[in-house]
């Protein structure tokens, strides 16, 4: 039981580190026409745009495959269907958490955090904060900022972030400012 455990939370982890990994050296890179860097570079110049759900399935099921594949082999077949199975999970509440970001309120103290941390990265630094679930790896390989702060251009504000007449919500002016 604790060995599968380990391997379910190993996915879990490996996703948070392939995370930052595909943002950081990916998705900002400077040449190259590959589709995550296109894909990226549309997310950061276009207010609420995301790459389509259909590519990026390409893509986690063919990584999702060769993981458990490669566990799979090493392992076991259980194991390594554990270890993809929280790869995929963790894949899954990054995609819901990182648009919600972006379209919704945050419901926790954490939520709130992590939105400063990802729009410090879209409208701050993009050399920093490239986590989006979790500040961890930006900590560890020194491009985490703890912004006070977060600047967002007028014309990329987020919906949550103001009232009905286009306001900067009175809860969010300690976090943010809409310029």
């Amino acid at each position: 039981m604790l060995k599968a455990v380990i391997f379910l939370v190993a996915g879990v982890i490996t996703w948070t580190f392939l995370e930052y990994i595909i943002h950081r050296f990916l998705g900002h890179r400077k040449k190259g026409n590959d589709p995550v860097r296109k894909e990226h570079q549309m997310h950061h110049s276009k207010a609420h745009y995301f790459a389509p759900m259909y590519k990026k399935m390409i893509l986690a099921v063919l990584v999702f495959s060769i993981s458990t594949l490669v566990v799979g082999s090493l392992v076991s077949w259980f194991m390594g269907g554990l270890y993809s199975f929280g790869l995929a999970g963790m894949y899954m509440i990054y995609e819901i958490s990182h648009k919600r970001f972006h379209k919704r309120d945050p419901l926790i103290g954490y939520g709130l955090k992590m939105r400063k941390h990802h729009f410090y990265h879209h409208f701050g630094n993009p050399k920093h904060n490239h986590g989006v679930t979790t500040d961890v790896w930006d900590k560890v390989f020194g491009t985490y900022t703890k912004p006070d702060i977060v600047r967002v251009p007028n014309k990329m504000a987020m919906v949550w972030l103001r009232d009905s007449h286009e306001v900067l919500k009175e809860k969010y002016s300690t976090h943010f400012l809409v310029r």
